[in-house]
């Protein structure tokens, strides 16, 4: 009987050292990108942010869109809250919005979007992004990984494509009175608004690359207002 018992207590310790080392293999994908290297204006999109006051209204920004050809990187440029922020995304990136965007579409034309759903803000996957981000263009440029989710919400009764902007840690190697965290943003995207960022997402896929697992992104038609889907 003492050596079943023991049997079972190895067996057990075994799983768990496999799941730890099954866990430790799991890499970040993370990236950087110099803010001093070339770059090029390529656009422009509009999307929607929360009111400031946080009633949960949305209002209409433009951000511009960057593209960086040392890095292979496509950036949005947005200010918001009094802060200027520069959200970047790298070919696989990039990739997974085209992707995600389609998903969106095929779930919105067949009206399998679900209100008060608490997974939605993340359905189509979770990818690693890259922001830099600051107050004032003296004040010290914060940068750092974070995790971008893919998803929809419901506002007003309608439904956005969004991407939330998880929290980044910035630390400042020289003080740690420089050390900073930004905020949690979400992107509210009409499919309209959304397929303009997605045609320019395709544009800057590295020549050669293939889409064939990623279905060219729906373009719907002009809306009568811009500012929202009619579901």
């Amino acid at each position: 009987m003492k050596s079943i018992f023991k049997l079972l207590i190895i067996l057990a310790f075994s799983v768990t050292i496999s799941a730890c080392n099954t866990l430790k293999q799991v890499k970040v994908e993370d990236f950087s990108v110099n803010m001093n290297s070339p770059q090029v204006t390529i656009g422009e999109v509009e999307l929607q942010f929360e009111t400031l006051m946080g009633l949960g209204n949305l209002k209409k920004y433009n951000a511009s869109v960057l593209y960086f050809p040392k890095e292979d990187v496509v950036c949005l440029k947005y200010v918001y809250e009094y802060y200027t922020f520069h959200q970047f995304w790298n070919k696989k990136g990039r990739l997974y919005f085209i992707s995600a965007l389609q998903k969106y579409n095929e779930d919105y034309n067949v009206r399998n979007l679900q209100k008060g759903d608490n997974k939605s803000r993340r359905k189509y996957g979770i990818i690693r992004g890259y922001l830099v981000w600051q107050m004032f263009s003296f004040s010290v440029q914060a940068h750092a990984g974070m995790n971008v989710e893919l998803g929809y919400n419901f506002k007003d009764k309608s439904p956005y494509f969004t991407v939330l902007q998880r929290s980044a840690e910035y630390l400042d190697d020289r003080s740690r009175d420089s050390n900073k965290s930004s905020p949690n943003i979400t992107m509210y995207f009409t499919r309209a608004q959304a397929a303009e960022l997605s045609a320019i997402f395709e544009q800057y896929i590295i020549q050669g690359e293939t889409l064939d697992d990623y279905p060219e992104s729906y373009l719907p038609a002009k809306e009568t207002d811009p500012v929202k889907d009619v579901y």
